[in-house]
């Protein structure tokens, strides 16, 4: 059996591991195509991780929020595109989902005469700006429903 970490400064990689209560040794052997020296290098931030490498973890620590973290901070077009993602319950994704819909509601009709020419004018660009933000809320809510519903399934074994 592996020895405990003390190092102080974990990384997400090895805090999801251990509160799977695995081994760098034991979690190779359940994802096969990773070994240990290889975690190893990726706890240590000595390597990053492949995606595929990140999905096996995510797979074999029953943990959703690695994919995220890693497209959201070590992926180079994640990092421009991907926001993170918080694990929140359900009840709280539902408000912020209904809120941030209610919200952009009021503001449809302002789109709408935003839109209509297909153009933005330097007098529309401020409520686009605000608009814009509404929605990025919507996919946001989206992309946390997604990560509660992945982490449901992922420990409903």
């Amino acid at each position: 059996m592996g020895r405990k970490s003390t190092r102080a400064n974990k990384t997400v990689y090895q805090l999801s591991r251990e509160a799977a209560d695995l081994t760098r040794e034991k979690a190779g052997e359940l994802m096969g195509f990773v070994s240990d020296d290889r975690i190893e290098k990726i706890e240590g931030q000595r390597s990053l991780p492949h995606p595929e490498e990140v999905l096996a973890m995510s797979e074999c620590y029953r943990d959703a929020r690695l994919c995220n973290y890693f497209c959201s901070h070590e992926c180079p077009i994640g990092q421009v595109y991907v926001p993170e993602v918080e694990l929140k319950s359900l009840s709280q994704i539902t408000l912020e989902t209904v809120n941030a819909i209610n919200s952009l509601e009021k503001r449809k009709d302002r789109l709408i005469e935003i839109a209509v020419d297909g153009k933005i004018d330097r007098e529309e660009q401020a409520d686009f700006d605000d608009i814009k933000k509404e929605l990025d809320d919507i996919s946001g809510a989206v992309q946390m429903l997604r990560m509660w519903i992945d982490h449901q399934e992922k420990n409903s074994d």
